[in-house]
Formats: C-alpha cells, sequence, structure tokens
C-alpha cells in the first residue's frame, strides 16, 4: 500500500486495518509454527533412531582449601568462593592459608 493513501485514511479505517493485518499476520505464523513442529517431529524420530552416547564421566575433584573451624568444610577451588573463605579473607588472611597440604 502507498504511503499517501494511509495518510489519507481516517483513524478508524486504519485500526480496521491494523486489524486485518494481526489477524493474518496470527493465522501465518500459527501455520509456519505447526510446519516447524512437523518438521523438527520428523527430526527427533531420526535423531531417537540414531545410537545415544554415554555421557563422559569427569574425574572427582579433590578439596583444595579447608575451613580451620570447622574441618568439613572444604572448597576445590571451583565456582563461587564459600561465604567461609570470603569473611576469612575479608579479615586479612591468605588464600595459602587455608590449602590442604
Amino acid at each position: 500500500m502507498k504511503d499517501h493513501n494511509l495518510k489519507s485514511m481516517s483513524a478508524e479505517e486504519l485500526w480496521n486495518l491494523h486489524e486485518l493485518v494481526v489477524v493474518e499476520l496470527t493465522r501465518k505464523m500459527s501455520a509456519e509454527r505447526a510446519s516447524l513442529e512437523q518438521r523438527l517431529r520428523q527430526l527427533g524420530s531420526i535423531v531417537s533412531s540414531e545410537v545415544k552416547r554415554e555421557r563422559r564421566r569427569y574425574p572427582k575433584v579433590l578439596p583444595k582449601y579447608r575451613n580451620p573451624n570447622n574441618r568439613s568444610e572444604t572448597w576445590a577451588g571451583r565456582g563461587k568462593r564459600p561465604r567461609w573463605l570470603d569473611a576469612q579473607l575479608r579479615s586479612g588472611k591468605k588464600l595459602d592459608d587455608f590449602l590442604i597440604r
């Protein structure tokens, strides 16, 4: 539709055009979604028929740091630092002070 036609339309005519566009877009989007879901189902049956590989087993990570106040609290040095270690570091101690020898 040309730009000058839109400028000459009233607000009500523009709103009706908007509603028609929304209905048509909804219809086309749902048809496309159904088509894609059908293709995914077909691909899923192909993928599921293939041999599934087992997950790779990762070795257990041994702890590197221990809380001197509570010997059962340890940290392997991976992920977020535990609260007990953050508190000790804020008090001025060094990370090496908690190493398990």
